[in-house]
C-alpha cells in the first residue's frame, strides 16, 4: 500500500529520511537544521521529512529541558514547514493532544514507550493523518503487528513501524536485525531509527549517553537488509544539544552517511 507525507509517496525510491533534532530548542535552531537537510536531501535525491519534539515527556531527570510545550511547539513547526515547504512530524504523549497534533503536521508518531497504548494508537489512527510507531525496546518485532491492528481498526492503514533497539541488560540497547524483515511482512513501511538505538538509556545519571560512532553502522545495516527509510537525530553541534546530544549526528556528517547509504541502496536493488 502506499500512500503520502505531505508530497512524499511512502514507500519511495529511494528510502526516504525522518530526520531533525531531538527537541525544539528554538526556532533558529531548528530552521538552520531543516534549511541544511532540506539542502543536503534535495542534492541527493533522497525524500525528506523534518522531525522534532515539542515535549520530551520522558527525559531521566525532572531538571532536564523538555521543550516549549503543545502550542509553542506547534506553531513552530507550522513555522518550519511554511518556511521550508518540508513535510514535518512530532510525537505526542497524551491521546488527547493527537487531534491538534494532527491538524499541524503531516505525520503523527507515537513514541515507543508508549507503543502498546491503545487509547494513544486510536487516537492517532482516527486522525486521519499518516502514523508512525516505534517499536518499544520492551516488545519483540512480531508484536507491533498488534499495534498496527490498533491504528487499522479506526479504518487509517498509513502505518509506518520503526525498529529503535531493545533492552540489553541496563543501560544499554541491542538491535535485531531481523526484526526490519519481520515487521514487512505486514505489509508496512519500516524504518531504522539509527540514533536512539546507539542510546544508552540513563547512562549519565541524570540524562542519557549514547555512542554516535554507530549510527553509521545501524542505518547501513538497515538499509542493506531492507529498511524503506532512516530516522535519525541531527544537530549542528550536538555537544551543545539539550536533549540527546550523545546520539544525534552532527549536520556537518549527514551528506556523507547519506551517500554511502544510497550507494548501499543501490547495491540492494
Amino acid at each position: 500500500m502506499k500512500f503520502k507525507i505531505g508530497n512524499i509517496e511512502i514507500p519511495s525510491e529511494p528510502f526516504f529520511l525522518i530526520a531533525g533534532p531531538c527537541v525544539l530548542e528554538s526556532l533558529e535552531i531548528a530552521l538552520e537544521i531543516a534549511d541544511k537537510m532540506k539542502e543536503i536531501t534535495a542534492k541527493l535525491g533522497i525524500p525528506y521529512i523534518f522531525k522534532a519534539s515539542f515535549d520530551k515527556a520522558n527525559r531521566t531527570s525532572i531538571k532536564s529541558f523538555r521543550g516549549p510545550g503543545l502550542d509553542k511547539g506547534l506553531e513552530m513547526l507550522r513555522k518550519i514547514k511554511g518556511e521550508t515547504g518540508l513535510p514535518v512530524t512530532t510525537d505526542f504523549h497524551e491521546p488527547w493532544q493527537a487531534e491538534k497534533v494532527g491538524e499541524a503536521v503531516d505525520l503523527l508518531q507515537v513514541p515507543a514507550f508508549l507503543s502498546r497504548q491503545t487509547d494513544m494508537l486510536l487516537a492517532a489512527g482516527k486522525t486521519g493523518k499518516p502514523v508512525s510507531i516505534k517499536k518499544g525496546q520492551f516488545l519483540a518485532p512480531w508484536d507491533m503487528k498488534k499495534a498496527a491492528e490498533k491504528v487499522e481498526s479506526t479504518g487509517n492503514r498509513k502505518i509506518i513501524l520503526i525498529e529503535r533497539g531493545t533492552f540489553f541488560g541496563y543501560g544499554n540497547l541491542v538491535v535485531d536485525f531481523r526484526s526490519i524483515p519481520i515487521m514487512k511482512e505486514f505489509g508496512y513501511p519500516v524504518v531504522m531509527d539509527a540514533t536512539h538505538s546507539v542510546q544508552k538509556p540513563s547512562a549519565r545519571g541524570d540524562s542519557s549517553g549514547g555512542e554516535a560512532r554507530f549510527i553509521e553502522t545501524m542505518a547501513s545495516a538497515a538499509i542493506a537488509v531492507g529498511a524503506d527509510g532512516i530516522f535519525m537525530e541531527v544537530h549542528p553541534r550536538p555537544e551543545e544539544a539539550l536533549s540527546d546530544g550523545p546520539n544525534s549526528l552532527p549536520l556537518s556528517k549527514v551528506e556523507a552517511l547519506l551517500k554511502r547509504l544510497l550507494r548501499l541502496w543501490e547495491a540492494r536493488k
